[in-house]
């Protein structure tokens, strides 16, 4: 897959595509994703994905923002996993969110990307104040030359998947939920930095991991890493001690007494065992550490 992001140049070549976040990249986008695909094919042309970074209600919202389900990373890994040939990723600032409706399809669609065929949903709105519409884009594709689609809403087991519905799922422990409507067990992943080596010294060493976005849950944790084994994990603010600005996940890995600094972790999440809580001193710290870790050994015990 080519990831290419920047000022559009005029196209050499037709495209069919898809324009959103994919915050998730679950089985609504997924289903969406795959028809682009496949279009592409029967059409002999590229697919590609139109996405953003920041996410539009991010750049708006600021930090009443919903939660970030999928790092940028991570979201491309599962674009190309679809089989999307292309994905052209767009900065998102104040003079993007400026941009008229026509601007864009005319800049962005038709001479940046050179769309053949588009699909979106119904509800898609674009443009400046968001002025446009399906409806401006069904005048544009009669203009330009290129099909239009509607993408319908996708369920799974009788419940519609959105992102929102997989935050809910996510904020209230059921990963099992979430599993269903990604497609995939919730994961997290990024790059080991370092740290204040604090849990070395409460006898709890742990890999630390910052989080530009929010993430959609928090509290403790029992996890298993990818390709490094079983433990317990942090997502929070630290607030016992060397508090944070933005979100951590710490993860305390059994068994493990290797160095992890530079490395990519992808932490998956299997049950929550507490939220995160402020203790008087370091010892009620270590001893609630402690209980997580044990009760971690016990799920995993239980669970084989």
């Amino acid at each position: 897959m080519v990831v290419t992001h920047g000022s559009l140049r005029s196209a050499r070549s037709r495209t069919t595509l898809t324009i959103g976040s994919f915050d998730g990249v679950h089985r609504g986008h997924r289903a969406l994703i795959e028809r682009v695909v496949a279009k592409g094919r029967e059409l002999g042309v590229s697919s590609c994905v139109l996405t953003f970074e920041p996410h539009p209600r991010e750049f708006f919202a600021g930090d009443a923002a919903p939660p970030r389900l999928t790092r940028l990373h991570d979201k491309l890994e599962l674009l190309a996993a679809a089989g999307v040939e292309r994905v052209h990723l767009i900065r998102f600032d104040a003079r993007f969110a400026a941009m008229s409706a026509a601007h864009f399809i005319e800049d962005v669609l038709v001479r940046g990307l050179s769309v053949a065929w588009l699909l979106v949903g119904r509800d898609f709105r674009f443009g400046a104040k968001r002025q446009g519409d399906f409806a401006t884009l069904e005048r544009a594709a009669r203009r330009h030359g290129f099909a239009l689609e509607a993408m319908p809403d996708v369920s799974f087991d009788g419940e519609r998947v959105s992102s929102s519905t997989v935050r809910a799922a996510l904020a209230a422990g059921d990963f099992a939920r979430a599993e269903r409507l990604l497609g995939r067990p919730y994961t997290i992943s990024g790059k080991v930095g370092r740290g204040a080596r604090l849990g070395r010294e409460l006898g709890f060493p742990t890999a630390n991991i910052a989080l530009a976005q929010r993430p959609p849950l928090a509290g403790i944790y029992v996890v298993e890493v990818e390709n490094f084994g079983r433990g317990v994990a942090s997502v929070g603010r630290r607030p016992t001690v060397n508090p944070v600005a933005k979100p951590l996940l710490e993860v305390h890995l059994f068994d493990w007494d290797g160095e992890l600094y530079g490395r990519r972790l992808r932490v998956r999440f299997l049950r929550k065992l507490r939220d995160e809580a402020k203790f008087d001193d370091l010892e009620r710290l270590r001893e609630a550490i402690a209980r997580d870790a044990a009760e971690a050994r016990e799920y995993f015990a239980r669970h084989g």
